[in-house]
């Protein structure tokens, strides 16, 4: 995935070549002052083997200033001066240090720092602003994915094993369309990371995994993947310690340990980003390494080259750097992609499972696979045998504990047994006044003394196949009340009007359901003595049409329809349906 510059200072390649001026003006001014030192120290040798060292550590400053220098010329697209800088570069590496006159080579430098489009003289300036907007034209071109063509030939240069499921990685997916390429008809798992949220949710339809957000914030297993696509942003970031570094060997430094040893590194960068840190990097950690040039005007836009190599431990690869810069240096000396064998690479026959793959942003689809893989959300549906079992108390309960449980609502609902019925359990608080008449000295009425004393009392209804019971007692059996209803203007009056197991009931109610709107508004009492009357033929505020036709439907066994008005003035219906299956209370606007 390509992404170009975006750099609010000055473009890197303008800020690494200011840098290589800054340490070539410098050289010039110390190379005569140092060698100098050495002729004034001829008769102590220590100090003038001191000097020397100097010398030698001025000399190797400008060889690398110079290499940057080409590098950043390169990317300015100035191959003429890059050339000379390369030229320059292996002139200062054949001269003697010991020549007593410095003058000639000073001069060849500071001829060389003028011609730079960096130099202080007018001329130049204007060659620089060409040069910076070049740089900043490329700024806007904005996000390009890897052409598919030349991911074609990578693939064909890759042998996958047969009996085994490989992971590929891509840190910078884009679309997805790269890594899907690279892995069609292949045994794969497919697995990327992108920080541009619309471009991640299209890859989900291509790969089988993706994170969402900044790859540098992802959690991702190491030593997990047998192929790595590398294609990273070409940005220059700022690190902690305020240094400016390239997100290219960001990218390679964290992510190359996701790689088996033995898995194959494909990474996609300009050549001219071949820089001695980043080939350090490569030569330490990996073996079999070729650079692969991308073909026509691929390469004539982009100047991509591929770096493949196989993952190793670590090693000393200091003595591989200089030839693997080199080819930065040389780019028609590059073989192109077409030019790739078929079957190069071999990816690791190890069958391996990637156990953590976590994005930086939450993505539905992640979460879905995270909680395959999740005991604990299992677990949380599991049930104990302690869950499975009946649960009996070791002893009997005493009448503090009948009254927490059933004041908690813990024994509420259905208790199905040889005469199944519908308990609820409520705690109501009573107060009982007391009157204490005192006399004085004789014997006259002095003063009364009131005594109020607050309790709670729990109450059990009980909804049985024979009628509604209330149940207030625990001692004794329990006592049974069963209130007559109360004749009152407005009809039938909401007090406690239950039907007892001996009292008048002209049908057998079904199974009793609630609405939640009627359970909000209306108190238990106006729905246990809407029951009651319900269950005894009193169809409450009906009209006397619908009153003869639930007398008959008593008899040809249809729908009955009550309705009544509870205590605070709220009317609600009790439907009781032609099979008997359910009496419903709810409130008309539930209907």
């Amino acid at each position: 995935m390509q992404h170009d510059e975006e750099n609010s200072g000055q473009h890197y390649a303008l800020v690494k070549l200011q840098e290589s001026v800054r340490a070539v003006r410098q050289a010039v001014n110390e190379f005569p002052v140092l060698r100098r030192r050495i002729d004034k120290y001829q008769g102590n040798r220590a100090k003038a083997r001191e000097a020397y060292n100097d010398l030698k550590q001025q000399q190797g400053r400008v060889l690398s200033a110079l290499r940057y220098a080409a590098l950043s010329l390169l990317e300015m697209e100035l191959p003429q001066m890059a050339d000379y800088s390369v030229k320059l570069s292996e002139s200062i590496k054949a001269f003697n240090l010991m020549t007593p006159d410095y003058t000639r080579l000073c001069e060849f430098l500071s001829d060389y720092l003028e011609k730079l489009p960096i130099a202080e003289n007018t001329e130049a300036k204007t060659t620089s602003a060409a040069i910076i907007g070049h740089l900043m034209a490329g700024v806007k071109m904005g996000y390009y994915p890897t052409d598919l063509e030349h991911v074609r030939y990578l693939a064909r240069s890759i042998e996958f094993p047969k009996d085994v499921t490989v992971n590929l990685l891509d840190p910078c997916c884009g679309c997805g369309m790269a890594l899907h390429t690279l892995a069609e008809g292949k045994n794969c798992k497919t697995y990327g990371v992108e920080l541009d949220r619309h471009r991640a949710e299209e890859s989900l339809a291509r790969l089988d995994r993706v994170g969402f957000g900044s790859y540098f914030r992802s959690r991702i297993s190491n030593e997990a993947f047998h192929l790595m696509l590398l294609n990273p942003p070409y940005l220059s970031v700022m690190t902690e310690g305020g240094a400016n570094t390239r997100n290219e060997k960001r990218f390679l430094v964290d992510s190359l340990s996701h790689l088996l040893y033995g898995g194959l590194l494909i990474y996609i960068i300009p050549y001219y980003r071949l820089t001695p840190d980043i080939c350090r990097i490569l030569c330490d950690n990996f073996e079999d390494l070729t650079v692969w040039k991308f073909t026509g005007s691929e390469f004539q836009r982009f100047k991509q080259a591929a770096v493949l190599g196989i993952r190793r431990k670590r090693q000393d690869g200091s003595d591989l750097v200089t030839g693997l810069a080199s080819l930065a240096l040389q780019p028609d000396q590059l073989q192109e992609l077409t030019e790739l064998p078929e079957n190069r690479y071999t990816l690791p026959d190890i069958e391996k499972k990637v156990e953590l793959f976590k994005g930086a942003e939450f993505n539905v689809a992640e979460l879905a696979e995270q909680m395959k893989k999740s005991t604990s959300f299992s677990k949380m549906f599991e049930k104990n045998k302690l869950d499975c079992g009946e649960k009996r108390p070791l002893l009997p309960l005493n009448l503090g504990q009948v009254g927490l449980i059933g004041g908690s609502g813990l024994i509420n609902g259905l208790v199905e047994c040889d005469t199944p019925h519908i308990i609820k359990g409520r705690i109501i608080k009573e107060t009982s006044v007391s009157r204490e008449e005192n006399l004085n000295s004789q014997g006259d009425l002095a003063s009364t003394t009131v005594h109020e004393t607050r309790s709670n009392k729990m109450i059990f209804n009980l909804l049985t196949s024979q009628g509604f019971l209330s149940l207030s007692d625990y001692g004794g059996g329990g006592n049974v009340d069963a209130d007559n209803d109360n004749e009152t203007a407005g009809g039938k009056d909401m007090a406690p009007g239950r039907i007892s197991a001996g009292g008048k009931s002209r049908f057998q109610l079904g199974r009793v359901a609630v609405t939640a709107h009627a359970q909000d508004i209306l108190s238990d009492t106006d729905i246990n003595a809407g029951l009651a009357r319900h269950q005894s033929g009193d169809w409450g505020e009906v009209s006397k049409s619908d009153w003869r036709a639930n007398d008959r439907a008593l008899k040809a066994g249809n729908r009955i329809l009550s309705a009544y008005t509870g205590r605070g003035g709220r009317r609600f219906w009790i439907i009781t349906e032609a099979d008997r299956s359910y009496t419903t209370v709810m409130m008309p606007e539930d209907y």
